[in-house]
């Protein structure tokens, strides 16, 4: 998400010095405490004396832990110095760290990743969004191996909902040519579906505590439309600060105005990671999910599995509470056959190591790649430009079956759907969709299955174009794989 951070425009002049305009290069809005070391070079000269307008005041970079605001993902951060720049083209490096809130890599902190962005840019310079470097739209076959003639029965079981992610939009809430819940309401007024998930950290600027007008503003937004709201994408800053961690009270407060606003909007729940809240928090928020009738979902994803001790506590948890305010979501990230092409092709543009590529490309399924790849992370071969997304091979790509499923299936009540690009070779995205459907069939499960998009981190498809071909493929092999189980033996 480095693309839009610095854009065409991000460098203007001032009666003292300089202006450069930075974006959030991440996918949700954060405290603007999450600013850490920043340091900015012109022309390869390093700028003293750096402040950052913020508020109507300027700040010094390293008084920004003192503050209370949000950086806004639509918002860019006016960094101010000096001297006084000539006119032209200048080269302009950024380097900074990023402390996310809602996620950490051990007991002592949240995560905190270093960010270096570079480009000539031009003083002065109207704002040219076309003109800005994006990644390379990779051509794929066809989605589907099914010729036009062929029947098909596409109805889906009762109480099975498709929808989209607001999420698939990202890239566009970032670029900014539109304000993000008219992106939103845009998913529904251009046919793509009309039910959607929402991520209130990229929609609402008074997010966490949200405004009851910027909800009623998107409620009446969608109502004109005839669209509605599964699922809100609620999120748990565990962290103040890199030091200090979030008491159990701090935490329901953090998450109470979230639930409100998802409730005023008309969602049907709410989402978190699996576990991150705990027994206690559950419990402590049973009541309010019984006021506001909102399910709160934790989402199991990526290489968890049931049977992986931190999922399997949670699960526990939810069946022992065993009320239908908490329940499980998947994300079929979990039941991935082999690796997006697209995705091999980001890592061979960035040098990685040949054989490896190939035995992703090949072995995926086969748990020895995974030390495979932690082989080549430690032996520092991944080259920094493809190093975060490296890690994706990690922790967002699975290797479980659907079959794996069936021992929470009860406790499930939403699918995300998730998917990286439309190459259906060998049925890579459709048939753990049609999987899916199968294992579904005959069970009680009504609730969404959502389409969510997570390779706009790499191409540069048209999310509207993308998503409504994804529900195509989606609707179709839920059906099959609904209908074909249907007809056989049963299983249970």
């Amino acid at each position: 998400m480095t693309l839009t951070a610095l854009r065409d425009d991000a460098l203007r002049s001032t009666d003292d010095g300089f202006a450069l305009r930075l974006g959030l290069p991440w996918i949700r809005s954060l405290p603007v405490a999450s600013l850490e070391d920043l340091m900015v070079a012109i022309d390869g000269d390093p700028v003293e004396g750096l402040t950052v307008q913020f508020d109507g005041r300027r700040v010094a970079p390293d008084a920004l832990p003192n503050e209370s605001g949000w950086w806004f993902l639509q918002d860019r951060l006016e960094i101010r110095g000096e001297p006084a720049l000539t006119p032209g083209a200048h080269d302009v490096a950024v380097s900074f760290r990023l402390v996310i809130p809602y996620l950490q890599t051990g007991p002592d902190g949240p995560l905190a990743l270093p960010f270096h962005i570079g480009r000539p840019v031009t003083l002065d310079a109207a704002a040219s969004v076309a003109d800005e470097p994006r990644p390379p739209v990779v051509e794929r076959p066809s989605t589907s191996s099914r010729t036009a003639a062929e029947p098909r029965d596409e109805t889906l079981p009762v109480g099975w909902t498709l929808a989209a992610s607001a999420f698939n939009w990202t890239p566009d809430v970032i670029r900014a040519e539109r304000a993000a819940p008219d992106i939103a309401v845009g998913i529904v007024a251009d046919g793509v579906a009309p039910v959607i998930e929402l991520e209130p950290g990229q929609l609402w600027r008074s997010f966490p505590a949200t405004t009851d007008a910027e909800v009623d503003a998107l409620r009446a937004g969608l109502d004109a439309v005839g669209g509605s709201v599964s699922i809100v994408g609620a999120s748990l800053d565990d962290w103040i600060s890199p030091t200090q961690r979030r008491s159990e009270a701090e935490r329901l407060d953090f998450l109470l105005p979230q639930l409100r606003a998802a409730h005023r909007v008309g969602a049907a729940g709410v989402r978190l990671p699996i576990g991150q809240a705990g027994e206690s928090l559950l419990k402590q928020l049973l009541p309010v999910l019984h006021d506001l009738d909102l399910v709160l979902f934790e989402e199991i994803q990526g290489q968890q599995t049931p049977d992986s001790p931190a999922a399997r506590s949670a699960i526990e948890t939810i069946a022992g509470i065993d009320d239908q305010h908490v329940r499980l979501l998947v994300d079929i990230s979990m039941l991935m056959p082999s690796l997006p092409p697209s995705y091999l092709d980001l890592l061979r543009a960035g040098d990685v190591p040949e054989t490896l590529l190939q035995r992703l490309a090949t072995d995926w399924r086969d748990p020895a790649t995974n030390g495979a790849v932690i082989d080549v992370l430690r032996s520092g071969s991944v080259p920094p430009q493809v190093h975060t997304a490296f890690m994706n091979l990690l922790v967002r790509f699975g290797r479980s079956d659907a079959a794996d499923l069936r021992g929470i299936l009860p406790l499930v009540g939403a699918f995300h759907l998730k998917f990286w690009d439309l190459d259906d070779t060998d049925g890579r995205v459709s048939q753990p969709i049609r999987d899916l459907g199968a294992e579904l069939a005959g069970t009680d499960f009504t609730g969404t299955l959502c389409s969510e998009w997570g390779g706009h981190e790499w191409l540069d498809d048209g999310a509207a174009l993308t998503t409504r071909a994804h529900l195509a493929i989606a609707r179709t092999a839920l059906s099959t794989g609904a209908r074909l189980a249907s007809s056989s033996c049963p299983r249970r």
